[in-house]
């Protein structure tokens, strides 16, 4: 054998008890695997194996030559014959030799692969992470590698290869093998397919939805290379142009999203049955995809419309161009969807509630933008449904608020964040303080002071203002009692309380009034509830009884806001009502400053109202007074007391005292 091996080995033996030299790399593959092999894998002429080789002078064998021989003829039938794709390369990774699968897959002759870098044949050199690995093994820091790569037939076809790159034992060569693993890709693109879709719209159903929006909003993290399609989806590009990279031309930066649910859904498939409400579904399913399609093409690229599940459908538009498009989509959905669908005989009509979201993509997450959808959306049912919404970041901000409001509402009562200031009500005859009202204010830690229209409807809503209510009305007894006491020459002032009517019926408030009275020592004819009108009106079984035995226990009851509800004047007979505080709505007709003309409808009105009220024995309390000329009108037509900015703002107790102190005893 010509040539010498890298180093001795221990010497094998055979059955037959001879020994028999070691198996080399030239013992393998000839003089080396370039050597030895032609491009098919025969052997070389004038090899370690052909006939004269060397340990054979004169064309006799050896017994060990015969063994070596038969090895590698082992080795060069298996790799001819193998159905497994196979190449040895060398060290630098050019093609040493082929085997006929190999040649067959790629549909050339082996000659003409012989010399090439195997990493052109097999695109090992798209990516650097590939290309890294690939190196590693060729220069022995791996021992293996193994990528699946989309390979170019010659025929025209696309097929998908699992590449493996091992080094050869005892060879500064590797071996590269390639299985066509195309019919099992499409297998597992069929099962996928059935894993992200709708099987009754055949849409992209939540799953691929959600994924196709994380990767959207990811695009900037990409580097520019163009991800493959996976079910008709393009990562990286535009369907419509796959030539643009992720930052080429005709990316915005920007997203947008159509989200609708269908109203009045349910119904369908109550009353028709859930085949007629899944026709339905794939139905407005495909006018949707129609429309999607129609803006696709006249604008950027193909949008993705998917079904979230039930009746909810969604419209993805990556690349928007601002929120002018995604209203002209929102549009032509609705104009869509209210045309009649025509279903197995059956003809309906229906309605689509779409709430629209357009920003920019950085910074955006896909919860962040489906709650934005899904707020908008709500929107758009709660202003009538068959519409769209367009996302308004300041409504939004006034919902978290109430959100924030609400969950800290109940902690807060408990806290006693709350604070009284007090309006005074004054006497229009002579222009002294007769009483106040306790309005309270909330000292937020996040949004600072809160009037009661920021917090009293939801403290209404979920019960603490049960809570709240008792909190305010013992301050508010405690604190008139103090100015009594305080000041005990001075004519006593009575306090008016806002009563909310779920007080009346979560808890029991004439013994909570009884209560708060005796602990802090104020007389009941010093005390004033006030209720809106909307909740004395019509007022039957516990609230009428609750309120008699308040009325029977001294305690002035007044309507609030008088003439802004029922307006039932029949009523005012039967209940036990002390006073009537009319709107401002009514005042602010009587404006003789600054050359606003008063209204002599609304001065008639007043004027009528007053002098019932009296006839009935009611005393009656005008609001929102602002200006001289309206307290002179309100005094010439006999209003009692007045109330608003006129007199005084809310203030702080400490300043009704001051007045409380310059009022003489008895006026």
């Amino acid at each position: 054998m010509s040539g010498t091996s890298e180093g001795p080995r221990p010497a094998a033996v055979t059955a037959a008890g001879v020994a028999r030299p070691p198996v080399t790399e030239r013992h393998t593959f000839g003089r080396t695997a370039a050597e030895s092999l032609d491009g098919r894998g025969a052997p070389a002429p004038g090899g370690a194996y052909a006939g004269g080789g060397a340990h054979a002078p004169g064309g006799a064998r050896s017994a060990d030559d015969t063994h070596a021989a038969a090895d590698a003829l082992d080795f060069r039938g298996a790799f001819r014959a193998a159905e497994l794709a196979m190449a040895v390369i060398d060290h630098e990774g050019a093609v040493v030799s082929v085997n006929d699968a190999l040649a067959v897959l790629l549909d050339t002759e082996p000659a003409a692969l012989t010399g090439r870098a195997a990493a052109d044949l097999v695109d090992l050199a798209s990516d650097s992470r590939t290309w890294d690995a690939y190196s590693a093994v060729l220069e022995r820091r791996r021992a293996r590698f193994r990528c699946t790569r989309r390979l170019k037939h010659p025929d025209g076809r696309t097929l998908w290869a699992e590449v493996t790159v091992v080094p050869v034992p005892e060879s500064r060569g590797a071996l590269l093998s390639i299985a066509d693993i195309s019919d099992r890709r499409e297998l597992q693109a069929r099962l996928r397919h059935l894993q992200m879709h709708d099987p009754v719209t055949r849409l992209p159903n939540r799953t691929l939805f959600f994924e196709r929006l994380s990767a959207a909003l990811e695009a900037s993290t990409y580097d520019g290379v163009t991800y493959g399609v996976t079910y008709g989806v393009t990562y990286g590009g535009s369907p419509a142009h796959p030539d643009r990279g992720p930052y080429g031309d005709g990316r915005t930066g920007r997203i947008g999203l159509c989200y609708l649910d269908l109203d009045g859904f349910k119904a369908v498939n109550d009353t028709l049955g859930h085949r007629t409400g899944d026709r339905l579904l794939a139905a407005v399913a495909t006018r949707l995809t129609e429309c999607a399609d129609q803006d696709g093409y006249t604008r950027s690229g193909g949008h993705l419309v998917a079904r979230l599940g039930g009746d909810e459908f969604a419209i993805l538009v990556e690349d928007s161009t601002g929120t002018e498009q995604l209203a002209d989509l929102a549009r032509s959905v609705l104009t869509a969807l209210q045309r009649p669908f025509d279903l197995a005989g059956q003809r309906l009509s229906v309605s689509a509630s779409i709430g629209v979201v357009e920003r920019a993509a950085e910074g955006t997450t896909p919860t962040g933008l489906m709650q934005a959808a899904d707020t908008t959306l709500y929107w758009a049912k709660a202003d009538g449904k068959a519409r769209w919404t367009l996302f308004d970041p300041e409504r939004n901000a006034h919902r978290m608020t109430r959100q924030a409001l609400t969950s800290t509402l109940r902690p807060a009562v408990e806290r006693e964040e709350f604070v009284l200031q007090y309006q005074p009500l004054v006497g229009m005859a002579d222009g002294v303080v007769r009483g106040v009202e306790a309005l309270v204010r909330w000292n937020h830690p996040q949004f600072g002071t809160l009037a009661p229209n920021r917090f009293i409807g939801i403290a209404e809503e979920d019960g603490s203002i049960v809570q709240l209510g008792r909190w305010v009305l013992r301050t508010a007894c405690r604190q008139a009692r103090r100015w009594q006491v305080d000041h005990p020459h001075t004519r006593p002032l009575f306090v008016s309380v806002n009563v909310a009517v779920r007080q009346v019926w979560d808890s029991d408030l004439v013994a909570d009034v009884a209560e708060i009275l005796a602990e802090t020592g104020l007389a009941p004819q010093l005390l004033q509830l006030e209720l809106t009108e909307s909740a004395v009106m019509g007022s039957a079984g516990r609230p009428l009884q609750a309120l008699q035995a308040l009325s029977d226990m001294g305690v002035r009851i007044a309507i609030d806001d008088f003439g802004t509800g029922y307006s039932n004047l029949a009523y005012l007979s039967r209940l036990p009502v002390s006073v009537l505080k009319l709107d401002g709505s009514f005042v602010r007709g009587f404006r003789y400053d600054e050359g606003v003309h008063p209204s002599p409808a609304d001065e008639t009105i007043v004027e009528a109202l007053i002098q019932l009220a009296h006839r009935l024995g009611l005393t009656v309390t005008a609001e929102c007074v602002e200006t001289s000329g309206q307290a002179a009108r309100l005094q010439r037509i006999g209003c009692d007391t007045g109330q608003g900015w006129l007199f005084s703002r809310p203030v702080a107790p400490e300043r009704i005292a001051e007045m409380v102190a310059v009022s003489p005893r008895g006026r």
